[in-house]
């Protein structure tokens, strides 16, 4: 076979493999009316993929080669089992060995006996891709139950972004969320072969048009600290300062606490939801 006629072959089992799948598979709303093709749209497939849509149009036309890492992601996307994967590289001509996949990360016992002792100041422990972790009782009432989350769906930017909750916590929801974009951003480049990385991008950037505008003005920050301002539900409006520590015996994971100066409304406002949180705990354990 020659080497455009690979290429063809290439856009057709693209093309046959993404008419297999609904956007229910793979994790989107289908609120754009009826179908004109089956399947997926090829813009849906590129957003998942984080590329272009004219960079996917062109790799199912025949008209250019892939890379590996790009290749990976559509694997990833289309839900290529390891057989289809392997005729997907062969078509590109690339290296088909299967990227070593990361160890899943589990909080480190140092920092999970910190979590435990910190009974009046929120905390949690962010890892790769700013999956949490871990968290304290007092995070969780003071910006959602963690528990309640799928733990593949428990990443910080992800819940900004899809839990409206968010939007009403944060006084300036937009600040946080761009922030949080370009923490993110900074994590790609760490991890630039990390599929369910990628994969995160491309589901926020299809299902929130702020989060894909802010994804391609390319900004970058570390976590660092900060103050945020929240109106919760419980303790009422708080001004909170954030700092983050990172595990020297894992830096991929970072400590970050929440704190209220001393003697004022905020100060008490934590003490209020610790109390409050703690009365709930309780009462849970009773029934």
């Amino acid at each position: 076979m020659t080497r455009n006629a690979h290429l063809n072959e290439l856009g057709e089992f693209l093309k046959t493999r993404r008419a297999e799948l609904s956007p229910r598979t793979v994790g989107l709303p289908d609120t754009r009316g009826p179908r004109r093709v089956k399947g997926l749209r090829r813009e849906e497939v590129a957003q998942l993929a984080a590329i272009s849509t004219d960079y996917y149009t062109r790799l199912e036309q025949g008209r250019i080669q892939a890379s590996g890492p790009v290749l990976s992601s559509l694997a990833q996307v289309l839900h290529l089992d390891d057989d289809q994967r392997d005729y997907l590289f062969e078509l590109a001509g690339k290296d088909h060995a299967q990227p070593r996949r990361r160890a899943t990360q589990k909080v480190q016992p140092q920092l999970q006996r910190l979590l435990d002792d910190l009974s009046a100041t929120p905390a949690i422990v962010m890892g790769r891709g700013m999956d949490i972790l871990a968290w304290n009782s007092l995070a969780a009432a003071l910006i959602t139950d963690f528990a309640k989350i799928p733990e593949k769906k428990r990443n910080y930017t992800r819940i900004l972004f899809t839990d409206p909750a968010m939007r009403a916590l944060y006084a300036d929801w937009e600040s946080v969320a761009r922030t949080a974009v370009a923490q993110l951003r900074m994590e790609a480049a760490k991890y630039p072969d990390d599929a369910r990385l990628t994969a995160l991008v491309g589901e926020l950037s299809v299902q929130d048009a702020d989060f894909r505008q802010w994804w391609a003005a390319h900004h970058v920050a570390a976590r660092t600290v900060g103050t945020k301002v929240l109106h919760h539900p419980v303790a009422g409006e708080l001004t909170l300062d954030w700092d983050t520590l990172t595990a020297s015996t894992d830096p991929d994971q970072q400590l970050v606490i929440w704190t209220a100066q001393p003697a004022t409304p905020s100060h008490d406002g934590l003490r209020i939801l610790a109390s409050w949180s703690a009365e709930h705990r309780d009462s849970r354990s009773a029934t």
